[in-house]
């Protein structure tokens, strides 16, 4: 029997443990992580002893994770910070007590079973916390590997959560290998699963043909950086963009570039109309304005013949964009930096007519969401482009880790992927995955991207999200079994005893 002091030994190892994959993220960026840096934790959750200690050290290395890949949002929540950390733990809870179960006593059997359930359970909860009003698909352990063109190859057939359920496979096949208990069969079988399952996912990058260009449209961004007086921040982007006349198709600012609604202003309504004659451009701008009670975030096309179309943001950031239930937890904006006002929500999403190529756009926190992406290739866009910005979080890895996401998106839509950030990392890949442009956070000025254009629908757009529903069913059906059998199990009362 474990004394207290060991166990809790234990325990923070496990926090200390659960912390090693988010270094595979940026800014870190140890990609190889995602592949192994799973392994420690599994270990500990095998030899957990009992189902308790299993959540135990489920729960601490979440809470290593999450800390450490999202420190840069635990800053701004203040008083709030610790519980959220913790509260945020809870989600890897189901993956550790399936891991606890399969791999407690290895057989062969059992670590086949395991690189099949573990990792379903883990897709599931990767979708599950990924709800909008959660806090979206961010830190999905598939993101990892945004940088591996080879690896990232098979978003394209089941989005990024084929390339989680991958990387956490490989990694209970490893930990397999390496218990104590395992049989040499066991092993053997792990070691197999492991060298299979990696190389099916680098041949499958190997094999897949590079999608077919179908011609190329330039685009250019604007990133004057923080300027926090709305008069100077507009004057700021007018100016770039003369700067920008004759060299791009499109021109395209980041979010909140605009605090006035140029529908409710003639004089500059006429400047942006002006703005783009000038440049020869189509002009992207964003405006976060409206009347009271009516705010919203939301994208306006320009040429020089006016307004064409407007998008409105339909995904906004929980507490950032709006509060939940304001009237009961309002008060939360007295103590943090929550929204004042609930911005309104879009209803649908709309495809650009872009000098001739028709482009989906959407906002910021919205480039997290793979089915966005994939309606708007369904819609008919070409390219898609993303207005952000992350001034509340400047010279944190929230930069790269927005950044980083537009390579996934881009190998799943089969699209080029644009992301221009007024203050933060913007970013440009072509249907591929391969960087066509990293401009850092602390440019100041203009850029201008040559982005190669693509039509053929990947099998994740034409599919959907079958990863999740079969990782789902799986889960669901390991569930039903292990109720089952705890019923069957249960001792039977006689005699009222």
């Amino acid at each position: 029997m474990a004394t207290t002091a060991t166990r809790w030994g234990l325990r923070m190892l496990a926090l200390a443990a659960g912390a090693v994959p988010a270094l595979a993220y940026p800014a870190v960026g140890a990609w190889w992580l995602a592949w192994v840096g799973l392994v420690p934790t599994l270990l500990l959750l095998a030899r957990a002893g009992s189902y308790r200690e299993a959540v135990w050290r489920s729960w601490l290395a979440a809470v290593g994770f999450f800390v450490v890949v999202n420190h840069w949002v635990l800053i701004q929540l203040g008083v709030f910070a610790i519980p959220a950390g913790l509260l945020a733990g809870l989600v890897w809870i189901p993956v550790g007590l399936t891991a606890h179960g399969l791999l407690r006593r290895p057989t062969a059997a059992r670590v086949l079973l395991a690189t099949l359930i573990v990792p379903s359970v883990w897709v599931t909860i990767e979708v599950l916390r990924s709800w909008q009003h959660l806090g979206g698909a961010w830190a999905l352990l598939g993101n990892s590997q945004w940088t591996r063109r080879s690896a990232l190859a098979v978003a394209a057939l089941g989005g990024v959560w084929l390339l989680s359920f991958l990387l956490v496979a490989v990694n209970v096949a490893l930990a397999a290998v390496l218990l104590r208990a395992a049989p040499n069969r066991a092993r053997l079988v792990g070691a197999a699963a492991a060298v299979l399952l990696a190389g099916g996912n680098l041949a499958w990058g190997a094999l897949r043909p590079e999608p077919a260009g179908v011609g190329r449209l330039r685009v250019a961004g604007v990133q004057p950086g923080v300027i926090h007086d709305e008069q100077e921040r507009i004057e700021a982007h007018l100016r770039l963009t003369r700067e920008l006349a004759g060299r791009a198709d499109v021109i395209v600012w980041g979010q909140s570039s605009v605090a006035v609604d140029p529908k409710q202003d003639q004089e500059l309504d006429g400047r942006l109309r002006e703005a783009a004659r000038e440049t020869g451009a189509d002009l992207l701008i964003n405006v976060d304005a409206g009347a009271p009670g009516e705010i919203t975030k939301s994208t306006y096309h320009y040429t020089g013949e006016g307004l064409i179309d407007v998008y409105d943001k339909q995904r906004l950031v929980p507490f950032g964009e709006y509060i939940p239930l304001r009237p009961i937890l309002g008060w939360i904006a007295d103590l943090t930096p929550a929204a004042d006002t609930d911005r309104e929500v879009g209803d649908e999403l709309t495809v650009f007519d872009l000098d001739g190529v028709p482009a989906g756009v959407i906002i910021s926190y919205e480039s997290t969401f793979p089915d966005m992406r994939r309606e708007l290739v369904r819609t008919g866009a070409r390219v898609t482009v993303v207005q952000g910005s992350l001034t509340t979080f400047q010279n944190t890895w929230a930069h790269a880790q927005q950044a980083s996401v537009e390579a996934i998106r881009a190998v799943e839509s089969g699209r080029p992927a644009v992301l221009v950030q007024m203050s933060g990392t913007s970013t440009a890949f072509d249907a591929d995955g391969r960087r066509l442009a990293w401009i850092p956070p602390e440019h100041r000025g203009t850029f201008v991207v040559d982005v190669p254009l693509a039509a053929a629908d990947t099998p994740y757009v034409r599919l959907g999200d079958w990863v999740p529903l079969l990782a789902g069913t799986v889960t669901g059906g390991t569930l039903l079994v292990a109720v089952a059998r705890r019923l069957r199990l249960r001792p039977v009362r006689r005699n009222g005893r």
